[in-house]
């Protein structure tokens, strides 16, 4: 729409609608003591009113008194001026924390109440939060006489409808956004035209951690996911990391840019959607003006009340839904807060807890948390023995599957505390892993032996990993040994029958111990390697196969051994691994592999011969076998 069509749309506006218009003194004088005020969401905030209201108040101070500002996520410009200055006007009453209000909610300046924000809508209906104006901001009314909430429909449509006096701020650059955010012009009692920019939100963080992140949650995303992406700097971030995928879907409270380039790439469709497919769903917008016009009248895109999208009956009915969320902590029993860092209110429930809740609901529902495993710029660890004092419990332990950081991918879904707490240290920073393990005996969480090895020489070496298809079409990825592998070992080694045992340890052994699993799990990269082979089966990872060489430095040779679960015989496991392993030796500089071998085994003599071993030395039933590169 032109400018000269916009002016006589108002000035046609103002003809049929004149007592909708009035100079903003007349609107505020509206407002009265005690009165509950709301104010619009996000970008969607009607910045212009509020700055008229605070000019209103300069030349007015005793205007009114004790009224309480109802939002979600909005604030004026300076925040802390207005809390200041106008403190004996208004009550702010925060429904959720952002960087404008945070300080003031922990100063005891504003209110914060904690709720799931898909809740609000009903609080508004059953008048336990009354609202008797609403500051909005809408779109200007099309031929039929409606406007467009645009970016913002979360709680303010149902604040629309509860509100005694609405309030809006017509503004040529809101989009017109399909959905449930049309309001006529006649359930608006005031109207004040001003056009301004939206404003523009764009936190994303471009580091190597924040794409290694990205990668991990990647390889757990499927083609064909609907996909929800929760608030803060990770999930928004680690968005572009799914440009290889296909078919996906979104449904999210909030859609951001991420979201919307995934779309132009062809990457969101939503066209294997089980409800609402064809349509991106969200209930508000928080992006760049590029963003704002590619959702302005897009039918592709619809925003909708926050109580149908984070209702949990409405995202448990997405087959393939996908959650991906971020926590300021999470503790070694998995308990995680997305709200406080200890008794320092940080952010708000928001729909959090609605999708980690829901979606595993979901048929083959997924929930992600995604986090950097350190903050404060490497000085304290995310990964937390317990949370701090004070800290809520966004998500319960029991309710956590899969945990990413930069290190790794942790799963936690029917698993022992033990196992647990294992998995969780193995994906924390590695400075602080010893830490964390010392923390964990002494809270009788893991073995009260559990070795680690500090440092580089006990990190987890992700370039050792490949994926590989054997001879009988079986996908296995080679992967190091980590350190909370004890339990897959375990199952892996009682897959073997005794001869298999006696063959590989060269005496009878009932079971392999924990101490000796112990040793097996934990491998110092300065002395050798240790490549387990792995099949992946949806969450459960079974291994079939351990390869291991162990180095001496004297020589520059190593000592190689290999086994393969009974249940995978005859698949080419142990070739396989027996390859990586001498592709492995040989980059770190090795010169040749040695073997020892009972004369009995054929099938593992054969494999070492067909990979070049030669015989060195046959004693006492035993072959030595060696391999120079």
């Amino acid at each position: 729409m032109s400018l000269f069509e916009q002016v006589n749309r108002i000035d046609e506006l103002k003809k049929l609608y004149p007592e909708k218009f009035t100079t903003e003194k007349n609107v505020f004088k509206n407002i009265k003591r005690g009165n509950k005020v709301f104010i619009g969401t996000g970008a969607g905030e009607p910045r212009y009113l509020v700055r008229s209201l605070m000019d209103y108040l300069n030349h007015n101070p005793a205007a009114f008194f004790d009224v309480d500002i109802y939002y979600v996520w909005t604030l004026p410009d300076d925040s802390n001026y207005f809390y200041k200055k106008y403190k004996q006007n208004f009550r702010m009453a925060a429904c959720f924390i952002g960087d404008l209000n945070r300080d003031a909610i922990n100063k005891g300046d504003a209110d914060f109440t904690p709720i799931f924000t898909s809740r609000i809508p009903e609080m508004f209906d059953r008048n336990y939060f009354p609202i008797d104006i609403a500051l909005i901001q809408t779109s200007l009314p099309d031929e039929h006489g409606y406007l467009s909430l645009g970016v913002s429909v979360d709680v303010t449509k149902a604040a629309v409808e509860n509100a005694d006096l609405v309030i809006a701020q017509v503004n040529a650059n809101m989009p017109k956004v399909h959905g449930d955010g049309f309001v006529h012009i006649n359930d608006i009692d005031y109207i004040i035209p001003y056009d301004e920019p939206l404003p523009e939100y764009d936190p994303k963080e471009d580091s190597d951690v924040v794409e290694q992140i990205g990668k991990y949650v990647a390889s757990l995303v499927r083609d064909g996911d609907t996909i929800q992406i929760g608030y803060g700097n990770i999930p928004f971030s680690i968005l572009p990391s799914l440009n290889e995928k296909n078919n996906l879907g979104v449904h999210s409270e909030i859609i951001t840019d991420g979201v919307i380039e995934l779309m132009k790439r062809g990457v969101v469709d939503n066209l294997r959607k089980t409800i609402n497919k064809g349509k991106t769903i969200g209930s508000y917008c928080m992006g760049t003006k590029a963003t704002y016009d590619f959702i302005n009248n897009n039918p592709a895109i619809e925003l909708k009340r926050i109580d149908y999208v984070n209702n949990p009956m409405t995202i448990a009915q997405h087959d393939y839904m996908t959650a991906i969320n971020t926590v300021l902590q999470i503790d070694l029993t998995g308990q995680a807060s997305a709200e406080s860092v200890g008794n320092v209110y940080y952010s708000g429930m928001s729909g959090f807890g609605n999708f980690m809740r829901a979606t595993p609901l979901a048929r083959k529902g997924k929930t992600i948390i995604a986090l950097k495993s350190t903050a404060r710029n490497g000085e304290v660890s995310k990964i937390l023995p317990n949370l701090l004092e004070g800290s809520g419990v966004s998500l319960h332990r029991a309710d956590v599957q899969y945990v990413v950081t930069e290190y790794g991918i942790a799963y936690l879904q029917g698993k022992n505390l033990r196992e647990r707490a294992m998995e969780l240290i193995s994906i924390a920073h590695p400075d602080f892993r010893p830490w964390l393990i010392e923390e964990a005996k002494a809270r009788n969480l893991i073995y009260k032996d559990q070795r680690i090895i500090p440092g580089p020489r006990g990190q987890y070496i992700e370039s050792y990993e490949t994926h590989r298809e054997t001879k009988t079409g079986l996908e296995i990825l080679l992967r190091p040994v980590k350190i909370s592998d004890e339990a897959r070992m375990r199952d892996f080694f009682n897959t073997l029958s005794d001869q298999s045992l006696y063959t590989r340890f060269f005496r009878g052994f009932k079971y392999v111990s924990h101490e000796n699993l112990q040793y097996i799990v934990t491998v110092d990269n300065a002395k050798g390697v240790s490549i387990v082979a792995v099949i992946q089966q949806d969450e459960k990872e079974e291994i079939v196969g351990l390869g291991q060489y162990y180095v001496d430095s004297t020589n520059y040779s190593a000592e190689v051994s290999f086994a393969t679960s009974d249940h995978y015989k005859k698949n080419g496991i142990a070739t396989m691994l027996l390859t990586h392993l001498t592709y492995l030796a040989r980059k770190n500089g090795l010169l040749s592999f040695n073997a020892m071998v009972m004369g009995d085994n054929t099938s593992m003599l054969r494999v070492l011969k067909n990979q070049g071993f030669t015989t060195k030395l046959v004693e006492s039933g035993v072959v030595e076998l060696e391999k120079v590169f």
